[in-house]
């Protein structure tokens, strides 16, 4: 297995270490280079979306940043031995000793002071319930252990200590009720939690009511508390206890997000983990001097559903990006140069831009510029937001497609056509195949539910083996749920979820996604949510959710007027959609609930609307 050096920086901006893909790439990519995410520090659970109360995201906050170091893997090698990566990264805290892996709020921490750190509350967990495997190594027996930490030094060390432990990673929603933490933990079977000070009450408590043992995460030691971060050496031995870890071993339990249905626990090996970190650094060309700044939550992709958007900065993200690259024209050493977001952020980023001054204007665009690589993903990047997006910073953003179950598989490419509306081919050593309805030989031209092989897949459903089962094709190929096309450059389009998405309307299959790209090309349109409704006439109508330029809003209150009407979007979309794809009934509202990855849950929305409605 070839190692290469741990260097570079990830950045934490507080609240996303991704999708199990940064989380993936800070953690365990002990076989590569580390490269850097940063995070707003200042995410709220205050600010959780209810779908009956809409409500907008703050945006203009001032917000401190963080950042980490994130391990990447530069190697295609056998996984089948797990302590080559733990022993890798155990070395790599002693060689590079001092040298900043992360950075949060205003505070550095070293490769040594996080691994450290992390066998110290491994030789904890060890202590507290450590068991004898073959009479001799000290091994948690894949016990779950639940961790609850803002994203920080402190959340790297307690993934990491369990990984090193033999334990399984159970990250937990910093915004869920007591109720929803209780079952995620009763779900998993956690039989330990580890949390940081500022968590230690409550988690305590449900701990208590779990009859779960648990155990303060203690302080990273950071650079500016110790003048010296390579301390003693041996303080990393007891990473010898991880030698009976295979890659098989489940690393973590991570919840879907329950868009469409109960969440559900995935569990990922540490192999299908790694292979991940391995497939997007090829993908996305990753070096060491890449550093990425991050504003989703730490919890979806990379741990249990989260449901909360993320109380990021507009204002702190446009700044942040001006500190990487000054009007000077110097760039900063620990420069900005991938972003990743969602639909949602880019278009509350834009709204910040069309608020700046026009010197500010020219600063923040030439700031953006400079970046190497802007992402979208989650959910449909809408044509419109892309097409801003790349008049003000010249990125046309690079969609890609993902799910919990195997994080990333499909992606338009690095280099190359970024098809707008489309989410491009198949990552590196990701198969596919499309399914009709009844067609289990597959449909590779047509219409149907895309399915995925990937090394990246994960193990199963936690406690679910039939759903498990009923998840997968004969030919081993993950059914995703999402109903896709291929369009003539051979580029993948996804219409939506089978049973969310895809409307059935006086015998027509329709496609929820494809009308709500049309309807935001209305110039009053701000967002839509488009869903279907039972009728008893034609099964089910189109419905359209739309919340209203507020600009438009506003002179047309004026007039004592609504921002739109249906009469006035069925008139203007005629020209542009099938008479049936049309909405008959249309909904204003100041805003549409959303998950922490800007996600609708369409099928709560309809029962909120059926309650309504009764």
């Amino acid at each position: 297995m070839g190692l290469g050096p741990l260097d570079a920086r990830f950045h934490v901006v507080e609240e996303d270490v991704v999708a199990a893909q940064q989380v993936a790439e800070k953690e365990v990519e002990g076989m590569g280079e580390w490269r850097c995410i940063e995070f707003p520090s200042n995410i709220s659970s205050s600010n959780h979306r209810h779908l009956n109360s809409p409500s907008r995201v703050a945006t203009n906050s001032a917000c401190s940043f963080s950042h980490t170091r994130c391990l990447s893997s530069d190697t295609a090698s056998d996984h089948s031995k797990l302590m080559d990566v733990f022993k890798a990264i155990s070395k790599q805290g002693h060689t590079l000793g001092d040298r900043v892996a992360i950075r949060a709020d205003k505070k550095s921490y070293t490769y040594f002071q996080l691994v450290s750190s992390a066998c110290k509350i491994s030789q904890q967990l060890f202590t507290s319930y450590g068991k004898t495997v073959d009479g001799t190594a000290e091994h948690l027996g894949g016990a779950r252990v639940g961790i609850v930490a803002k994203p920080s030094a402190e959340f790297v060390a307690g993934v990491l200590a369990t990984w090193f432990s033999g334990g399984v990673a159970v990250p937990l929603a910093l915004s869920y009720p007591e109720a929803e933490l209780l079952h995620v933990m009763n779900d998993s079977d956690v039989s330990m939690v580890l949390s940081t000070e500022d968590h230690q009450e409550l988690m305590k408590n449900i701990a208590d009511k779990k009859t779960a043992h648990f155990s303060l995460i203690p302080s990273v030691p950071s650079s500016e508390t110790t003048r010296n971060g390579t301390s003693q050496a041996g303080e990393t031995d007891n990473i010898e206890n991880s030698d009976k870890i295979t890659g098989e071993d489940p690393a973590m339990i991570l919840y879907t997000s329950g868009t469409t249905g109960k969440p559900k626990g995935v569990v990922h090996t540490h192999k299908s983990i790694l292979a991940q970190v391995q497939i997007l650094s090829k993908a996305w060309e990753y070096t060491s001097s890449d550093q990425f700044l991050n504003c989703l939550p730490l919890h979806l992709y990379a741990g249990s559903a989260v449901e909360f958007m993320p109380k990021f900065s507009v204002r702190g993200i446009w700044q942040r990006w001006c500190e990487s690259y000054p009007k000077d024209g110097t760039r900063a050493n620990d420069a900005i140069t991938v972003f990743t977001g969602v639909p949602t952020m880019y278009s509350r980023l834009i709204q910040g831009y069309e608020n700046m001054d026009p010197e500010a204007k020219v600063a923040s665009a030439s700031a953006a510029r400079q970046l190497r690589l802007m992402m979208s993903g989650s959910s449909a990047l809408p044509l419109p937001v892309m097409q801003q997006w790349e008049t003000i910073t010249g990125h046309r953003l690079l969609e890609r497609y993902g799910m919990t179950e195997f994080v990333m598989g499909i992606s338009n490419p690095l280099k190359g056509l970024r098809k707008g509306g489309t989410v491009g081919n198949p990552l590196p050593g990701v198969q596919t195949k499309i399914l009709g309805e009844d067609d289990d030989a597959g449909n590779p031209t047509g219409v149907g539910e895309l399915c995925i092989k990937s090394p990246s897949l994960f193990k199963e459903y936690w406690n679910l083996p039939e759903v498990t089962r009923s998840s997968f094709t004969d030919d081993h190929f993950f059914k995703t749920g999402d109903a896709v096309t291929i369009d003539e450059d051979g580029y993948f389009v996804i219409l939506g979820r089978n049973s969310a998405d895809i409307m059935k309307v006086g015998g027509y299959k329709l496609s929820a996604l494809e009308i709500e790209a049309t309807l935001l090309d209305h110039p009053s349109v701000s967002e839509c949510c488009v869903l279907g409704l039972m009728d008893k006439t034609y099964g089910e109508i189109v419905c359209a959710i739309i919340v209203p330029e507020a600009e438009v809003k506003r002179k047309r209150e004026e007039k004592m007027m609504p921002a739109l009407s249906l009469e006035e979007l069925s008139t203007w979309a005629k020209e542009k959609l099938a008479p049936y794809k049309i909405p008959t009934r249309l909904i204003l509202w100041d805003s549409i609930p959303r998950n922490a990855m800007g996600k609708v849950n369409k099928k709560e929305l309809k029962n909120v609307l059926a309650v309504i409605e009764d």
